[in-house]
């Protein structure tokens, strides 16, 4: 198995398992002020994006480091799949429960770990196309405004259905 392989089924990995430990953690913190602005604080959609972004840019810091010298075009992959990954949580969930009229758990769950899969494989399949490096320096800044939204938005959501918690 080659390396970029290897540390994109490590990452998928690592992503659904914090991820889902995420998913916890500001209320096992006893709603710790600080850890909300990086693990969900209520079951809002928006919330659970983070489920994906944070893990998945821990992860892509590490994995950069490692492929970098091998694979030059690793870190415009990694950038594209932590959005592709983060947006596709809303997309799938809206789509599906516009169609169920309600969510499903079940259906939640299979939502994270299939947008962190897919996150994955488009990471993989750039790092080797290269066809996002181009983009290097657009993506990161999406990224950065991404995390500073995750920020604001945390505390002060605006009133929309994306912010809300399901019923």
């Amino acid at each position: 198995m080659n390396k970029l392989k290897r540390y994109t089924i490590i990452g998928t990995i690592f992503v659904i398992i914090t991820g889902t430990i995420s998913h916890f953690i500001y209320e096992w913190s006893g709603n710790n002020f600080i850890l909300g602005f990086f693990f969900p604080v209520n079951e809002s959609t928006w919330e659970h994006m983070k489920l994906c972004f944070f893990p998945m840019l821990i992860y892509s810091l590490f994995m950069n480091k490692k492929l970098k010298d091998d694979y030059p075009c690793v870190a415009s992959a990694l950038l594209s799949g932590i959005l592709l990954g983060t947006f596709l949580i809303p997309v799938i969930f809206f789509t599906y429960t516009g169609i169920l009229g309600r969510n499903y758990l079940p259906l939640d769950i299979a939502t994270f770990v299939f947008s962190v899969i897919i996150a994955f494989v488009a990471v993989y399949k750039l790092t080797l196309s290269c066809k996002m490096s181009s983009c290097n320096s657009r993506l990161g800044l999406s990224v950065f405004i991404m995390a500073v939204c995750f920020f604001v938005f945390t505390y002060l959501p605006p009133d929309i259905g994306l912010f809300i918690a399901p019923e």
